[in-house]
């Protein structure tokens, strides 16, 4: 069963966090003509092409600045783990594996392909979703 934790439910943040994601998504498109896909983004700094690497390395220094300055504005606490740090590594891993074998990532086929209609998006998200539900309902309640 789901429930909601209404009292720590902060909606307002949430749309907001989804409208700027929005809002990026849409500009990398319209300003790069590229589809914002994180670990595509950062899997290109590995091998580098000429031109390629400054907006890269902006977006990137982008998604690490943000939530460092938060935390120093006083406003967010340092997340906490339910999982050691190892697994929490391991699985990050998994995720980089499993997008390298799906031709995109989470956010590229979440956001951008589900935006767009596209079939393999549309496949790719639910077999990440309910891999997702699978494993924590797994770790969960049977180990």
């Amino acid at each position: 069963m789901v429930t909601i934790d209404w009292s720590n439910f902060t909606p307002v943040s949430a749309l907001l966090g989804g409208l700027l994601i929005g809002v990026a998504a849409a500009a990398l498109l319209l300003l790069n003509g590229r589809i914002l896909g994180v670990s595509g983004i950062a899997g290109g700094l590995l091998q580098p092409r000429a031109g390629d690497t400054g907006w890269r390395l902006a977006f990137i220094a982008g998604l690490l600045a943000s939530p460092l300055l938060l935390l120093l504005s006083g406003t967010m606490e340092a997340p906490e783990f339910a999982s050691p740090l190892w697994i929490v590594g391991a699985a990050g891993l998994l995720v980089g594996f499993g997008s390298r074998m799906g031709s995109g990532c989470t956010s590229g086929h979440g956001i951008c392909g589900l935006a767009r209609l596209s079939k393999r998006s549309i496949a790719a998200t639910a077999c990440f979703m309910l891999t997702g539900f699978l494993i924590v309902y797994l770790t969960r309640h049977v180990f």
